[in-house]
């Protein structure tokens, strides 16, 4: 939204202008960063085809590790959070975000804790980033805590794009592939038929499936395309539902190649979320309460919040995580035990992160290693199938000559 402003400065002259935000009060803050008095704000209409759509405008990981970054920088050269928060606000470009700094900004000037204003944009600020901060707000070491946010936030993201980094070329491959296919199967097919029947003879039994492939793509290709965007949409938001997201969860980790991937992703953002709390000062139970959430699995939800009691009533962690072995390793339960007897659980949970991240990468490459072969076996399967399917008649026509 854009609103037309007219204000006052320091000196009392009239100012005039445009200011892009998502609500009139948002508005308003953005006019007060520039250190004018505000006197109207009238919202400016503008046509449906040159509205931004707030998709191109969502806030992500990245950009939450540089406000940590450039937020902890600024607490740290003793400025005021209140003026950090407003000079970080007027170097952001992105206007939804500018907003949202600016909102936190007012609010931490009226007086609430930098954490409680966080705490009312959960889209952005995790649970887990929200705890971090009100430690560091309590021990006085804010500065050093964003920091160390910054950087957690950071190798999460990496960790993130380097998945996401290894399934990319297999995808792309087959998603060519399945376009050539269908190019071959809807543009090139029928043209071949009318001359393969034109030309009389037997038709191999393999060049008839194909021919049948072929027209029934021709003839009902819409309905085809039809099905499979209405299965993909129903796949994607039923798993997008709670109980969708609870069968998927428990699906992963019973089928024996999602299990051993999924199992180490879980277990490293377990034990480096964990690792990041208790480091950070905050107490065992209240760490692993927050953990929780941040896995991002049912199964293990349930595990650690079982586990948070045990420990609430006394017991160790990693005597607790004994009774869950099908979801958290012997490796990572003796450097629990290792860590609580030292005294340095969170050394010995990142030690955990260290292993798991180099044996993470390691399935990546094996996995990709047996895809590559696989998909070459599967396309040149399919093509040399589709080439036989047109040259078989064609040598039986020539052999009848």
């Amino acid at each position: 939204m854009q609103f037309y402003y007219k204000a006052r400065d320091d000196n009392g002259d009239i100012q005039v202008g445009e200011v892009e935000a998502s609500s009139k009060e948002a508005a308003f803050l953005v006019v007060q960063s520039y250190d004018l008095y505000v006197i109207s704000l009238i919202e400016k209409k503008i046509p449906f085809y040159k509205r931004k759509f707030k998709i191109f405008e969502r806030i992500s990981t990245k950009d939450v590790v540089m406000i940590s970054r450039q937020l902890a920088v600024m607490v740290e050269s003793k400025i005021p959070i209140v003026e950090s928060l407003q000079t970080l606000s007027r170097q952001l470009q992105q206007k939804t975000l500018k907003e949202k700094v600016l909102s936190i900004a007012d609010k931490v000037e009226g007086g609430i804790p930098l954490s409680k204003a966080l705490s009312e944009f959960p889209e952005i600020f995790s649970r887990f980033y929200i705890s971090m901060v009100k430690s560091g707000e309590t021990s006085g070491k804010l500065s050093e805590t964003l920091t160390y946010l910054a950087d957690h936030l950071e190798r999460d993201y990496e960790f993130r794009q380097k998945i996401v980094g290894a399934m990319f070329y297999p995808i792309f491959i087959l998603v060519i592939f399945l376009g050539i296919m269908i190019f071959l199967f809807v543009v090139v097919m029928p043209e071949l038929t009318v001359i393969l029947l034109d030309a009389g003879g037997d038709i191999p039994l393999v060049t008839q499936i194909v021919i049948g492939i072929s027209d029934f793509l021709v003839n009902n290709g819409w309905f085809v395309a039809l099905g499979i965007y209405s299965v993909t949409v129903f796949t994607i938001k039923f798993f997008s539902t709670e109980q969708g997201r609870d069968i998927l969860d428990e699906f992963i980790l019973k089928v024996p190649g999602f299990k051993d991937f999924f199992s180490k992703v879980y277990i490293i953002r377990f034990s480096e979320s964990l690792s990041t709390l208790i480091t950070a000062g905050i107490p065992i139970v209240k760490s692993l309460e927050i953990t929780s959430d941040i896995v991002q699995n049912k199964v293990y939800k349930e595990a650690i919040l079982k586990i948070a009691d045990s420990v609430e009533q006394g017991k160790q962690m990693s005597e607790a995580m004994q009774k869950y072995p099908d979801i958290f390793s012997p490796i990572l339960i003796q450097m629990a035990i290792v860590g609580e007897r030292s005294g340095r659980l969170g050394s010995a949970l990142m030690n955990v992160v260290r292993f798991f991240r180099g044996e993470l990468e390691r399935t990546l490459e094996k996995y990709i290693s047996m895809i590559e072969p696989l998909l070459i076996i599967l396309l040149g399967g399919m093509v040399g199938g589709l080439v036989a399917s047109v040259l078989l008649p064609i040598y039986n026509i020539s052999l009848s000559m």
